[in-house]
């Protein structure tokens, strides 16, 4: 177990500098995030009520299309010079790279949907920090379930030529229970609701989404790598 963990930990260090020595998807990412927040508070009224009661809902549908930037270069981005076929040949097990490239691929999205909080609250007037680690909390769960689906699909996708369309249409339906709960536990939190109530069976099914998908993506990827 702890060989597993330290390769996914040198996959995702390996990923992590080779998105930041480029900064290709994290430029691309965190740029249209902002430019679609921005054109929807020219859309909405952000002094009105109804801004508070969809504000889940806006941050997940731009967090789920910026995402995809981020996810689709999870595995294409070892195309150039055979690097995929040299990791998959490498000792490192199929479920350590997926695991570390997901690994990764959580860090830069969490990083960006960061970014994205405060440039809501000021276009949108929204005070987001209420509950910041209850917030925070979601966020990590919701976008580690994006990312687990996300990576593999990467993988399942990479060799296609039209790999950036096929990747959000598989990946978005998939995420439909997940999406539900991240956006509404989101609404809540941002109006000051706590985690208590319903809002726990909402959590609960984010947290078994995670371990569900998880589970599934460990025991698939080797099939996928070696197709």
């Amino acid at each position: 177990m702890s060989l597993f963990f330290r390769q996914s930990y040198i996959v995702a260090i390996k990923d992590l500098r080779s998105e930041f020595r480029s900064k290709e998807a994290i430029n691309a990412s965190l740029s249209f995030a902002v430019v679609i927040l921005l054109l929807f508070s020219f859309a909405f009224d952000p002094s009105s009520d109804a801004i508070r009661e969809m504000s889940g809902g806006l941050l997940w549908i731009v967090f789920a299309f910026a995402g995809a930037l981020i996810l689709n270069r999870s595995f294409a981005r070892e195309l150039a010079n055979d690097c995929l076929d040299a990791l998959i040949s490498s000792p490192v097990s199929g479920a350590a790279l997926f695991f570390g490239k997901s690994l990764a691929n959580l860090v830069l999205l969490v990083g960006i949907e960061l970014v994205c909080f405060p440039v809501f609250g000021i276009f949108y007037g929204v005070e987001w920090w209420k509950q910041f680690g209850s917030l925070f909390l979601v966020v990590v769960l919701a976008t580690w379930g994006l990312t687990v689906i996300g990576t593999m699909f990467s993988a399942l996708t990479v060799n296609l030529r039209l790999r950036e369309l096929m990747l959000p249409m598989l990946l978005y339906p998939m995420m439909i229970p997940a999406l539900m709960a991240a956006m509404k536990l989101t609404t809540d939190l941002i109006n000051g609701q706590p985690l208590e109530g319903d809002a726990t069976t909402w959590l609960r099914l984010l947290i078994g989404f995670d371990i569900i998908f998880t589970s599934l993506s460990l025991a698939l990827v080797e099939t996928v790598l070696v197709r």
